[in-house]
């Protein structure tokens, strides 16, 4: 493409991964291509996932199974519709080699996936930089963030004042960020599974799927990763999991900053994640916010009945759309019980006209889970048919309208 880079990129970075830090990471199958501009002006990173090994590769072969493609997509298409900050599959490009992988059945088809993303720089890069004592590239990727991703105004003028100014206004970005995509996880009732600090961007959007999952219930124990035996990463911990990120990203920053120029983002996190949580819930519902008490109990109310009664909370964000409830539901019985009193009295004042787009009409909600992706990837593992997944794609599309609409 022109103005391509003139060779990929493969970017180094440190990392914790389940709290243990690692300084041995990097991109070890993907690359940064290009970069451009998005409608709004901002950067765009076009990158690609299993396009062959890179210096940080390690052992491993620098390639993606189809399989791990197509869940990609899926994982993006649906997020994407739910409001999630998220990385968006531009394509998936299948490349005839045989793969051996131990949690698939082998040998396994390959592919490429290209991804776009606004960053591909992690909190793993400021700790890398923090960890060498590189003072001079740590401000210089502080000034490179600050430019890029910051509100144009803002990031030139913490620039101009200096080190300590720019890395406490990156930081304070990062903790909106951050804030802001854990409430998106749990509104959406998606689990990331892996929220290492090599794998949370500075932009704050979710990317490097893997063993994700959208919870059956409102379980907060509930995990996406088999390996994650003691449920650090589990539904209900994601956000003290992306709290605890931005601390070692401010860790890493008082390299080039005093910690008393940090503490202020650090200290905001819990308030911001409240306010977006309830901007998420609510926009999950499509009601309009009232006031912040009122809010606050309706979103309490909504938590409450669906971990008392472990309903499905696709059904019940589709049932009760706009605060209007659908009828008949299959899950009268459970919305008539006592577990759902204080929300029948909280989502009174906040009901609006029925909702328009036909989706709502529909007999069942649009959802994600594990078996329906297990039951997409056998057409295509059997007979190489892309049918049920283009169609699948489409709904997910057409739930995504429903809820701009």
């Amino acid at each position: 493409m022109p103005g391509s880079l003139e060779a990929p990129l493969a970017l180094r970075y440190h990392g914790h991964q389940f709290r243990t830090y690692n300084p041995d990471l990097g991109d070890g199958r993907g690359f940064l291509f290009a970069q451009c501009r998005d409608a709004r002006g901002r950067l765009m990173d076009l990158g690609t996932k299993g396009s062959g090994t890179t210096p940080w590769s390690r052992a491993g072969d620098g390639r993606l199974t189809l399989k791990g493609a197509v869940r990609e997509i899926l994982a993006t298409e649906m997020l994407e519709a739910l409001g999630v900050d998220t990385s968006r599959t531009l394509s998936v490009i299948e490349t005839g080699e045989a793969l051996q992988r131990g949690d698939e059945p082998s040998p396994t088809r390959s592919a490429v996936l290209v991804r776009l993303n606004h960053s591909h720089v992690r909190y793993g890069s400021f700790q890398r930089l923090a960890y060498l004592q590189d003072e001079a590239g740590m401000a210089r990727l502080v000034g490179y963030a600050c430019e890029h991703f910051l509100p144009a105004g803002a990031g030139r003028d913490a620039v101009a004042e200096g080190d300590n100014a720019a890395a406490a206004a990156l930081l304070d970005h990062a903790v909106t960020g951050a804030s802001r995509l854990a409430a998106q996880f749990m509104a959406a009732g998606f689990v990331h599974g892996v929220l290492n600090t090599d794998n949370i961007n500075i932009t704050g959007e979710s990317f490097d799927y893997g063993p994700w999952r959208f919870a059956p219930a409102w379980i907060p124990d509930f995990t996406a990763a088999y390996f994650d035996h003691g449920g650090l990463y589990s539904f209900g911990r994601q956000p003290e999991a992306l709290q605890w990120n931005a601390y070692q990203l401010a860790a890493a920053l008082r390299l080039v900053a005093p910690l008393d120029s940090l503490k202020p983002a650090l200290e905001a996190f819990e308030g911001r994640y409240q306010g977006a949580l309830l901007t998420a819930i609510l926009g999950r519902l499509g009601v309009a916010p009232r006031d912040p008490e009122s809010d606050t109990a309706l979103v309490r109310s909504i938590e409450t009945a669906l971990v008392d009664t472990r309903m499905s909370p696709d059904r019940f964000w589709f049932d009760w759309r706009c605060g209007v409830r659908r009828a008949p539901s299959p899950a009268d019985s459970i919305y008539a019980s006592d577990a759902f009193a204080a929300f029948t009295a909280a989502i009174a004042p906040y009901a609006t006209a029925a909702p328009g787009h036909g989706y709502w009409s529909d007999p069942a909600p649009c959802t994600m889970l594990i078996d329906e992706v297990e039951a997409l990837w056998a057409p295509i593992a059997e007979a190489d048919d892309w049918a049920p997944l283009m169609a699948k794609i489409a709904a997910v599309r057409r739930l995504g309208e429903a809820m701009r609409e």
